[in-house]
Order: structure tokens, then C-alpha cells, then sequence
């Protein structure tokens, strides 16, 4: 199970079972258990037989909930101005959305605002010292999205800096 979930093409049963160490044959009937087991459990998801191998899939029934909770991310990609935009925040956070743009050197209240609408940056609280402005952050959504179990597992800054040589 744990390689046909981190396979996104089609296993073939010998290559699962060299994996495994085991033989083929052996393979081949524990992947049709499989299949039934799930199809008799009504899982959210099943194993299929397609194109020379064994694949997970979702479950055809729930495609409408699935196809909603995709488009919600995976299909909204980031322009450049809200990847920069996501980058100055959470290296940089708590930040202002003045401090945002002295460091892009552009306005950047529509991209905060679309970033606060996709869940990856939210409002953390208010400045007193720069007139009550909003100060902002990364959410879990962020952290989840990019791998990260908190910011300090964000790269160095110094690794993205250009070398004398690349001047």
C-alpha cells in the first residue's frame, strides 16, 4: 500500500514484488486481495489495473467532492508577485503591508489580500507603533502546503542570494 501511494504512474506487480522481495505471483494475489478488500469496504478510494500496472485512484462516487477540494488549491497557482509577495511575509513576519512594499518596492495589498483569501496568510494582530496598522503572517495551510513543519524550516535566505561569480 505505502507504494502504490507514493506512485504516481501505474506499478507493475514484478516491480512491486522486487520491492518487496517477494514472488510475483505472490504480488499479483495479495494486490487482487487488495482490490476486493477496498471494493467491499466502499473506500474513498480504489486499486485499479491500468496500463501494465496497479494504481490507486479515487473512488468515482465521491468526484465531486474531490474535483472541489483540487480546484480549491492545486489549480490556483501563484502568480511571481504572490510567490514574492508569500516569501517577504514569512521570512519576514510579523510584517506590515508597508514593510511588504519597502522590501518589493511596489504595492502589495492586492496580492496580500488574494494571499489572505487562499488561506496562507492571515491578520495577526495590529501595530500601535505604525498607526494601528495590520501586521501579518503565515497560517498552517501555508506550512502544510510547502512541506514545512514551522518557518524555521524555511531555507536560508543566504542560498538565494547571487554569488560573486553569477555577478
Amino acid at each position: 500500500e505505502a507504494l502504490l501511494l507514493v506512485s504516481s504512474d501505474p506499478v507493475s506487480a514484478p516491480a512491486l514484488a522486487g520491492a518487496l522481495d517477494i514472488a510475483p505471483g505472490e504480488c499479483a494475489s495479495l494486490l487482487a486481495e487488495l482490490k476486493v478488500e477496498y471494493e467491499e469496504a466502499n473506500r474513498g478510494f480504489q486499486l485499479r489495473e491500468v496500463a501494465g500496472g496497479w494504481r490507486l485512484f479515487t473512488h468515482p462516487a465521491y468526484h465531486d467532492v474531490v474535483e472541489a477540494h483540487v480546484l480549491s488549491w492545486d489549480t490556483q497557482k501563484l502568480s511571481q508577485a504572490a510567490l514574492e509577495t508569500l516569501a517577504v511575509i514569512a521570512y519576514h513576519q510579523p510584517v506590515t503591508r508597508e514593510v511588504v512594499k519597502g522590501i518589493r518596492g511596489v504595492n502589495s495589498d492586492g496580492v496580500i489580500a488574494s494571499l489572505v483569501d487562499k488561506g496562507l496568510v492571515r491578520e495577526l494582530g495590529r501595530d500601535p507603533q505604525r498607526g494601528q496598522a495590520i501586521i501579518y503572517g503565515t497560517t498552517n495551510a501555508f506550512l502544510e502546503k510547502f512541506g514545512l513543519r514551522s518557518t524555521r524550516d524555511l531555507p536560508d535566505l543566504e542560498q538565494f542570494a547571487p554569488d560573486e561569480q553569477s555577478r
